[in-house]
């Protein structure tokens, strides 16, 4: 999904109508390789007339058509990406305990194939591995 063009095929697709909030909240979905919280999607899209509420309805909105995924719920926080696209998040995620930031950790699915009836379970489900990332490792201690 790279153009406006492609943009407006899927909301239209989905009886979304096609506003400038729900394109600039898809454009930064799209442009985006790791999950992004309702702030930080806020932040990307900069200074616009439009409130941080018409943001998060329009993220709500995009999920509830199924454009839009919740892939993480670290810190209680909901952070999303595109349903289908090539950053769809279908694999773990890490979240750091001291920088908190969350990392696609996309070669550990293959252990998490399955067979019967866990299979859909496990496919639509989120892993989610919380500790000390490799770079808060490294950095030396107070």
């Amino acid at each position: 999904m790279s153009t406006d063009v492609d943009v407006q095929k899927i909301l239209k697709q989905t009886s979304l109508r096609v506003t400038a909030p729900r394109l600039a909240v898809l454009r930064v979905l799209a442009s985006s390789k790791i999950p992004l919280s309702n702030t930080e999607v806020i932040e990307r899209i900069g200074q616009t007339d439009w409130d941080p509420a018409t943001i998060y309805r329009n993220l709500i909105k995009l999920r509830d058509a199924g454009i839009a995924r919740v892939v993480s719920r670290a810190g209680g926080i909901d952070r999303y990406a595109l349903a289908g696209s090539q950053n769809d998040h279908r694999h773990p995620h890490f979240i750091c305990e001291k920088c908190d930031q969350i990392t696609c950790l996309p070669t550990v699915t293959t252990s998490m194939k399955t067979d019967g009836p866990w299979e859909v379970a496990l496919e639509t489900a989120m892993i989610q591995l919380r500790g000390t990332c490799p770079v808060c490792l490294a950095a030396p201690h107070p």
